[in-house]
């Protein structure tokens, strides 16, 4: 058996399964496991499900847990189109109505984030408490980020490179772990977070041209959920962000904005990948705030 396969991780995980249901056109691939109250979390990228797996059995003490392959991502179905983060909310929306909850607390890290965000924005009838990791729902702001490196050796070109058709899974395809290593590199307070095992399990799950195109439709929509956001309501639903130092100051200025009721926890010493980085403080944050 393929040690980086869903089948191999979940075995890693006991009391979770995997599970595969259509939803909104797209088969997805989602994870579910323990007790409680209903709480979904959402990866971003380069990542897939399994990036929740240090926090998983944590948080499975008191949650009903949903941890979810975007449409694009991992074993979840990669079609043409449908990435807007609002199509994607409605993917969540769907699978939630399929299992037969009414609400759900909803986590979201980095793309995941943006997908978030949007479920609280778009269904807010169906949203008790929402949790973003470190990264805000793209607005127009996002035209000013830099793509060139003035005075900071870590920008985001990657925002522009995935925008680009047909080039990156030329360029990628059987060593996206090339660029996967950049990101956790230069993302990460101590690269070793990620482990050699877990870089494998996400290489396995992008290596290929459809998971690629797929992968960079998510940020080819950008244009379009910046449309999307200046027509949404400012989100009355309690919300708590949680961030490294930069990603905490982005998302204080988002909360501001967006949302009306909402909190902001830093964590020193760590970097983009938080949850996986500081786990334990990250799980803490979260039992806490859904308490």
């Amino acid at each position: 058996m393929n040690l980086y396969s869903d089948e191999s991780l979940i075995e890693q995980l006991p009391g979770f399964k995997n599970n595969y249901t259509t939803v909104n056109g797209v088969n997805i691939h989602y994870v579910t496991g323990g007790y409680g109250s209903p709480l979904v979390l959402i990866p971003g990228w380069p990542e897939t499900w399994w990036s929740y797996h240090k926090i998983m059995p944590i948080l499975a003490e008191k949650h009903s847990l949903i941890v979810i392959d975007l449409r694009g991502m991992g074993s979840s179905e990669k079609p043409l189109e449908g990435y807007t983060k609002k199509n994607m909310a409605k993917d969540i929306h769907e699978l939630i109505t399929h299992l037969g909850h009414q609400k759900i607390n909803i986590t979201g890290h980095d793309i995941g984030a943006a997908v978030a965000f949007s479920y609280a924005a778009n269904f807010p009838e169906s949203t008790d408490k929402l949790i973003i990791l470190d990264t805000p729902h793209p607005d127009e702001n996002i035209y000013k980020l830099p793509m060139m490196p003035i005075g900071n050796p870590v920008f985001p070109w990657w925002l522009a490179f995935n925008q680009v058709k047909q080039l990156p899974e030329e360029l990628l395809e059987g060593r996206y772990d090339v660029l996967q290593n950049y990101i956790f590199n230069h993302l990460l307070v101590n690269p070793e977070a990620i482990n050699d095992f877990d870089r494998k399990v996400y290489a396995e799950a992008y290596n290929n041209k459809n998971a690629i195109r797929s992968s960079n439709g998510w940020y080819q929509a950008f244009t379009q959920d910046i449309e999307d956001i200046k027509k949404y309501k400012k989100v009355s639903i309690p919300a708590m962000g949680i961030g490294s130092p930069e990603g905490a100051k982005m998302l204080s200025f988002f909360f501001s904005v967006y949302l009306e009721d909402f909190s902001i926890e830093e964590i020193e010493n760590s970097g983009h990948f938080v949850h996986e980085e500081k786990p334990e403080i990250t799980a803490l944050l979260i039992k806490k705030f859904l308490s």
